[in-house]
């Protein structure tokens, strides 16, 4: 049975708070910016802030949810809480981005004047250096303690930093060029620095509906991952003949993985059961955390189709086992 490491739990909601609280404030300090200023790159970004302040908030609930055992109701625990978070953030940029473009385009074909440009690009400056700081450190919780919904989340202000970044210099070109140029008009710059945004935070979304539904649908683990826990097994010879069935898949952070192993027939059952207890603990020493299931069978040295691709036995081995059980 997989656990919950409390000092992990306690980082994932300490970062998930801190990510709802920065996000809280930037939406203020944009939409306070953006509506005095009449820009609507920097109303699209209060907007892009305020799905990055749902998603942190989905994200923290979805971490408090998926650490609690489980229960009768859930024997496989609350890990896919975090996968449906995921794609509710996901879904949640879509949307944004559809609005975006949309205000975008009539500013296009209707622009209006931009003023107290100098706010507009300290305001961009500081949603820039706030996110790239929380963000590193949801990456690196994410990173460590598995978790789709803390990685979403620092995906969201990561991609906040790059279309605040471009937001801040299309204002700056605009300020730098009234002043230089003062007729000719950059006004156009804005609506298309949020079309960027729009787009750019699309891709984003893209991404992390592919990764979070893979999970949802029990989709098996990455194949790194699956030639890794094939390497442990294969390193259990000689004694482990063989496995088969290997099956895997992933809800949250906890990993389910399965499979049969082949063992000499002769073997006692507390030999066999210690088997897997060492198989188990060296995988669970590589993925923390995982639920692993381990069926043990004979090995009568007649592989079939079946367990030919996991048998160890070299032809010889085979041979003398048919001989001994003849």
């Amino acid at each position: 049975m997989f656990s919950i490491n409390i000092e992990l739990q306690r980082q994932k909601l300490s970062v998930a708070w801190l990510s709802v609280i920065s996000n809280t404030t930037l939406v203020i300090l944009k939409l306070i910016a953006g509506f005095w200023m009449g820009a609507v790159s920097i109303i699209s970004e209060a907007i892009h802030s305020a799905v990055d302040l749902i998603a942190a908030a989905i994200a923290l609930f979805a971490v408090k949810k998926s650490s609690k055992p489980a229960d009768q109701e859930h024997p496989f625990g609350h890990g896919k809480v975090e996968n449906i978070s995921g794609t509710i953030e996901a879904l949640l940029i879509f949307l944004a981005a559809g609005w975006i473009i949309f205000e975008a385009f009539k500013k296009l074909l209707h622009p209006e004047p931009v003023g107290f440009l100098g706010l507009g690009v300290a305001v961009m400056l500081l949603s820039s250096i706030v996110n790239v700081i929380v963000s590193h450190m949801l990456f690196t919780v994410a990173k460590r303690t598995d978790s789709i919904a803390l990685l979403a989340d620092a995906w969201h202000l990561r991609t906040d930093v790059y279309t605040s970044a471009s937001v801040m210099f299309s204002l700056a070109i605009i300020w730098i060029g009234n002043s230089l140029f003062p007729n000719i008009t950059l006004l156009w710059l804005d609506p298309i620095a949020a079309i960027a945004v729009a787009l750019l935070i699309t891709h984003t979304a893209y991404k992390l509906t592919i990764q979070s539904v893979r999970d949802l649908i029990d989709a098996a683990l990455p194949s790194q991952e699956k030639n890794m826990i094939r390497q442990i097994i294969i390193e259990q010879h000689p004694t482990i003949h063989g496995f088969h069935k290997l099956r895997t898949r992933r809800a949250g952070n906890v990993r389910f993985i399965e499979f049969h192993v082949k063992v000499d027939p002769k073997m006692t059952v507390e030999e066999s059961h210690q088997v897997t207890i060492d198989t188990n603990r060296t995988i669970n020493e590589h993925f923390p955390g995982s639920s692993v299931i381990i069926h043990v069978e004979p090995c009568d040295g007649s592989c079939d189709r079946e367990c030919t691709g996991g048998c160890l036995l070299s032809e010889n081995d085979r041979m003398i086992i048919r001989q001994k059980n003849a």
